[in-house]
């Protein structure tokens, strides 16, 4: 098994019409965030069915994967990441984790960030320091930003939201609207999964600062009138 194989069948199965209806949802034009990224059409589950085939891939040729020019095929890289990553010991575990953050040049949309990295950098700091994600959301590349973010969300499905309110803080200056997107979505779950308390209460006091659209992410699950006056600024 080898990425060359994955890579015919992914061939085999692309959809040249859905490929560009991808190319559009997902930004790729000219001055946007994934500008010049390539697709073949697949869903997501086809591309995750072929994914798991070769689960047992080299890691050498997981990497050739991850760093391809096909954005399936860094999903299915960052999906059979993800599996080994669940399934291994600490050993394989730390490989995966290390050549996640030496490969988040790759690791270049909203989607592939979401599929893998709470799954993978939450999982690996789950009970370790958690400094490598400050550093991550100090990062000129938004795709490390949310990173940071969306790593946080394997905290909080544990009821630990201390870093994911912290993160979310120091992100609210960032200008990018998925940025502002990922941030609410966090903030959402923390008031899900943690506490309703420690969502109002960071929402009153950063009320100020935070973008529109993150506010709106986090209070989704609110009953309409009261998002209807959260948006007018009332908080209690």
């Amino acid at each position: 098994m080898n990425a060359a194989g994955l890579m015919r069948e992914l061939r085999a199965a692309s959809d040249p019409a859905k490929a560009a209806v991808l190319l559009r949802f997902f930004k790729t034009g000219k001055g946007e965030y994934a500008e010049g990224d390539k697709f073949l059409g697949l869903t997501a589950p086809v591309a995750r069915a072929i994914a798991l085939k070769y689960a047992g891939l080299p890691h050498g040729e997981i990497l050739k994967l991850l760093r391809s020019p096909v954005h399936e095929a860094r999903s299915c890289a960052l999906a059979i990441m993800v599996r080994r990553f669940e399934r291994g010991e600490d050993g394989e575990r730390r490989l995966i984790y290390d050549a996640y953050l030496a490969n988040t040049a790759f690791i270049n949309n909203w989607d592939l960030v979401d599929l893998s990295a709470p799954q993978i950098v939450g999982g690996w700091l789950k009970d370790r320091s958690r400094a490598p994600l400050y550093r991550l959301a100090a990062s000129e590349l938004l795709w490390e930003r949310r990173i940071a973010m969306l790593a946080c969300f394997a905290f909080i499905k544990d009821g630990d939201c201390a870093d994911a309110l912290k993160i979310a803080r120091l992100l609210l200056g960032d200008r990018h609207d998925l940025m502002h997107k990922a941030v609410g979505w966090m903030l959402r779950e923390t008031g899900k999964r943690c506490s309703e308390k420690a969502l109002t209460d960071f929402l009153r006091d950063n009320y100020a600062r935070l973008p529109r659209t993150a506010l709106r992410y986090a209070i989704e699950r609110f009953p309409a009138a009261r998002r209807a006056r959260m948006l007018k600024g009332d908080l209690d």
